[in-house]
């Protein structure tokens, strides 16, 4: 790293700061700021003045304090040892500040992002004489039990091996030496902001599974997709986020508290490292990173957190895992982008927040993918983006929502009433949509069943009809209602309380497979049909919801993926044997 000779600090506001003397600065370098060394980024550049972006509390600051260029943008250790670690915004390690320096960290502390000293036993896969190139696999690692971290060959790097040294070997030792002297050892730097190449990206054609019903029935999004999930306060973004860490389809989950409150951050620093992961039984934490950066931190670093996880979940993808990135949530990294505007008297746009909003957003979710990994084995990995919006009262029409809206996927709106009635996840339906459901049949079709589709469709209609049918309510009273009517009142009610309705508390509930979603449909459709034609025949409404057969479907969450084939063969036998005896 090439240090210049150091500026000098002559206008400080806030965590905007503007210093003279760096005549060699450019867009994005890292600076050190005043005497404790204050990591900052250069924002803007006017000939020998630069404006700085200060990554931490910048109280007693003063002017004429030096401010040092390191002549490089901020970049991200990659390398063994990131699963189970707890960052900050700019990749530092908490639990090793913490034992370092204790509770209440001082400015200017930092650490090692990786385990330091820490040594690797690493199965070689190149031999000397043979030819590499960027992102080939140089070699093997178990990180963590069951979790291979195969060693890359950084972009750019090419050429015939001449020696490789095997066994154990620290991070920063060298593994395998290029004809030419160039040395690889087991890590890499990154520049955040930049994405990491890749050799193609692919047609999304696969489902990235969440475990949740309403998402994965109603608005599947695919492996390398992107999902925003707009609501409220307490309407439960962050406890969804929550939960499709832990139940989802990824390999390798990066958790991003950009801007959360404290005790929320708190919250999820001290469960995950308690949940076994449903994959493996073991703890969750072997397979996650998580960034905590929260509201009362610096603006500047909240603005960095998102880029720092992404840049670790594109390292992940390039070894061939399927990534989720759950970023928690980008309204916040919104309003820091939008005081870091205002500092610098930029001319405001929608509500406060810089023009360049749009294009900041879509920049981050156009990193998402599946991709096909530089190298020369055939190794398929993706990032999927999923990240929570919170509008300021609920109101989807504010700029962050609407942005995102237009560059995702997938729009799980939350809803207030829902979260009320405590109901969850609070998703609604109605509002919400998915770009890539008619994408997806083809491998639900393939993978689950060929009624998949028809399935679905049946739901949606009746979840149409019964909204239809609870506005005729409002007006006439249920007393007004044909029978037939009453079934679909009777039907939607079923969907909502009996499918869409989850418990992520329950062992069994919490994550539902695909063999017991569409058996659960199947069972709810079946008594649908079967009453319906009842109804026609003459039976009133009231019998057909008497029967156990009603009762037995509202306990259809808590059976075992296992047991739920001939859970619902049985029901199906039980309720033609009931309705027939009504009718006879």
């Amino acid at each position: 790293m090439n240090v210049a000779a150091p500026g000098r600090i002559v206008k400080i506001a806030g965590p905007a700061v503007v210093a003279d003397g760096l005549e060699s600065a450019k867009l994005d370098d890292i600076v050190w700021v005043g005497e404790d060394r204050l990591w900052g980024e250069v924002i803007r550049v006017q000939r020998e003045r630069a404006v700085l972006q200060v990554f931490e509390d910048t109280t007693g600051l003063r002017v004429g304090e030096p401010v040092v260029n390191t002549a490089a943008p901020l970049s991200v250790t990659l390398g063994p040892g990131l699963l189970g670690q707890i960052y900050d915004g700019v990749q530092r390690p908490l639990e090793r500040l913490l034992e370092l320096h204790g509770v209440f960290l001082s400015r200017g502390v930092t650490a090692p992002a990786l385990p330091p000293g820490q040594g690797w036993d690493w199965e070689p896969r190149v031999r000397p004489g043979e030819r590499i190139e960027a992102g080939s696999v140089l070699g093997e690692i178990e990180e963590r039990p069951g979790r291979i971290h195969r060693v890359l060959a950084p972009p750019g790097a090419a050429g015939e091996v001449a020696e490789v040294l095997a066994g154990r070997r620290r991070a920063d030792e060298p593994v395998v030496r290029l004809t030419g002297g160039r040395e690889l050892t087991l890590t890499q730097r990154w520049p955040v902001k930049r994405g990491r190449p890749y050799r193609e990206k692919l047609e999304p054609s696969e489902p990235f599974l969440t475990g949740q019903r309403v998402l994965d029935t109603l608005l599947p999004v695919c492996l390398g997709g992107t999902a925003i999930i707009p609501g409220g306060f307490g309407t439960g973004k962050t406890v969804l986020e929550q939960t499709l860490a832990k139940c989802s389809s990824a390999e390798i989950i990066v958790y991003v508290g950009c801007g959360e409150r404290g005790n929320e951050m708190t919250d999820a620093l001290s469960e995950f490292p308690r949940l076994n992961d449903p994959q493996t039984g073991r703890p969750l934490m072997e397979r996650t990173i998580l960034i905590a950066n929260t509201s009362n931190m610096p603006v500047a670093a909240r603005e960095a957190s998102v880029y720092v996880g992404l840049t670790m979940a594109e390292y992940y993808r390039d070894m061939g895992y399927h990534v989720a990135l759950l970023a928690d949530s980008t309204s916040r990294w919104a309003e820091a982008m939008r005081e870091i505007s205002a500092r610098l008297e930029e001319m405001p746009g929608e509500e406060g927040y810089p023009t360049y909003l749009a294009s900041r957003l879509a920049g981050f979710y156009e990193r998402s993918g599946r991709v096909r990994c530089l190298g020369q084995d055939d190794r398929v990995g993706s990032v999927t983006i999923i990240g929570a919006v919170s509008p300021p009262g609920g109101d989807y029409s504010e700029p962050v929502t609407q942005n995102s809206q237009r560059v995702s996927g997938a729009f799980w709106a939350l809803d207030a009433p829902l979260a009320y009635r405590r109901h969850f996840p609070a998703i609604s339906w109605s509002r919400s949509y998915s770009l890539y459901a008619r994408q997806l049949e083809p491998w639900f079709a393939r993978h689950v069943s060929a009624d998949w589709a028809e399935a679905v469709r049946a739901v949606r209609e009746l979840l149409q009809r019964d909204a239809e049918v609870q506005e005729v309510v409002q007006l006439v009273g249920p007393e007004g209602l044909q029978d037939q009517e009453r079934m679909v009142l009777e039907t939607g009610r079923m969907i909502r309380e009996d499918y869409l309705q989850q418990n992520a508390y329950s062992p069994v509930d919490a994550r539902c497979s695909l063999t017991k979603q569409f058996a659960m449909l199947r069972a709810i459709l079946t008594f649908h049909r079967a009453a319906a034609e009842a109804v026609r025949q003459g039976i009133g409404v009231e019998q057909l919801v008497a029967l156990p057969q009603r009762e037995t479907l509202s306990r259809m969450k808590e059976i075992a993926d296992e047991e739920i084939e001939a859970f619902v063969n049985r029901f199906e036998q039980e309720l033609h044997v009931a309705i027939g005896e009504l009718g006879a």
